[in-house]
């Protein structure tokens, strides 16, 4: 959706239609939940999140000035909610019993399952020990496919702060890879 088409819908919230905040609610939800759940592992509180993050569109419709695409400044109030829920959080820590069920599969392609699961894991564990600007920038930049320069806007830093947070990021992630590879070996 165009910032042209936005702005008219905006303006219908300014006057409490409800009709054009299901339109946005329609058009960006998705990508709202999707960025809450990277960020929070929490299907309910993802959609706390897109709950959140669109009611404060329909209290504040005239706050988006423009200056970004809306989708940017949409996930900007996602980022400002899901850290503050993330805060609010005690520690996780990996649920034993799911490991179970996978070793208990009667699948005969268990042990293919178990190896895909690993690698997924390996690679979260490699994302969450990134610092949180850069785990954020990768999320973004490659599931979501946002911009250097909406990352830059959206974490209100230079798009070349970007380019350092993602290299860097994956540079830490290829190791944290190699090493937990040398371990099994």
């Amino acid at each position: 959706m165009e910032n042209q088409q936005v702005f008219e819908l905006l303006k219908r919230v300014a006057e409490k239609d409800e009709k054009a905040i299901r339109e946005l609610y329609k058009a960006f939800s998705r990508k709202v939940y999707v960025f809450a759940l990277n960020q929070l592992r929490n299907p309910a509180q993802a959609e706390e999140i897109v709950v959140d993050t669109m009611h404060e569109v329909w209290k504040h419709p005239t706050r988006f000035r423009g200056e970004s695409k809306f989708s940017t400044w949409l996930l900007g109030i996602a980022r400002y909610k899901a850290l503050s829920c993330l805060r609010a959080r005690p520690p996780e820590h990996d649920d034993i019993d799911e490991m179970d069920d996978v070793l208990a599969g009667s699948d005969p392609d268990a042990f293919e399952q178990l190896a895909a699961q690993q690698q997924r894991e390996g690679v979260r564990r490699c994302m969450d020990k990134l610092p949180e600007d850069q785990r954020e920038c990768l999320h973004l930049v490659y599931y979501e496919g946002a911009s250097l320069t909406e990352v830059a806007t959206l974490q209100q830093c230079p798009e070349n702060t970007v380019k350092t947070r993602v290299f860097h990021a994956r540079q830490k992630i290829k190791n944290c890879l190699r090493l937990m590879l040398e371990k099994e070996c």
